[in-house]
């Protein structure tokens, strides 16, 4: 992580973020938000030139390591995300990893009956990769926070990937 500190009008002071590798990010439909790092910056709308050097803008769209989200999701809902389920054994195995009470198994339960994950989500997280938005400004405020692409936002980003790899 580097960041700059650079002096503007009226001395106030702008952090000017040169290297970051990791940031906020929320995950709106469960309304949680976990630390997590930047592995790659994948789409600008701006420039491709702003991909290749990997420079990080507003609403530059890039990947995030999805491992803070399921270990979060595992403890919320005890139920392990990303994980490619076989029609035999579907949830004995997560029971018998660890001791849990029966109250905290019944809540669980309960949330788990009422959770619905996007599959466009879900394919994500099986490959440990998420798409997210940068919302704040690296270069204003030091920071690189954002959330992570769901629904419509997604679909219309991914088949933007998808029309640049074929070009």
């Amino acid at each position: 992580k580097r960041v700059r500190p650079v002096r503007c009008r009226g001395g106030n002071m702008k952090y000017r973020a040169l290297r970051l590798d990791s940031g906020n990010y929320a995950w709106g439909s469960e309304n949680v938000t976990k630390k997590v790092r930047i592995l790659d910056v994948v789409y600008n709308a701006s420039s491709n030139e702003l991909v290749r050097t990997k420079t990080l803008l507003k609403n530059t769209i890039i990947q995030i390591d999805a491992q803070p989200f399921k270990q979060w999701y595992l403890k919320k809902f005890g139920m392990e995300l990303g994980k490619k389920v076989k029609k035999g054994d579907k949830k004995e195995e997560a029971a018998d990893e660890d001791k849990k009470s029966r109250h905290v198994v019944f809540k669980q339960k309960a949330r788990a009956s009422k959770q619905k994950l996007d599959p466009a989500l879900e394919e994500q997280f099986q490959s440990g990769r998420l798409l997210a938005c940068i919302a704040s400004r690296p270069g204003q405020c030091g920071r690189c926070d954002g959330y992570i692409l769901e629904g419509e936002e997604l679909v219309f980003y991914k088949r933007k990937l998808e029309k640049k790899k074929k070009a």
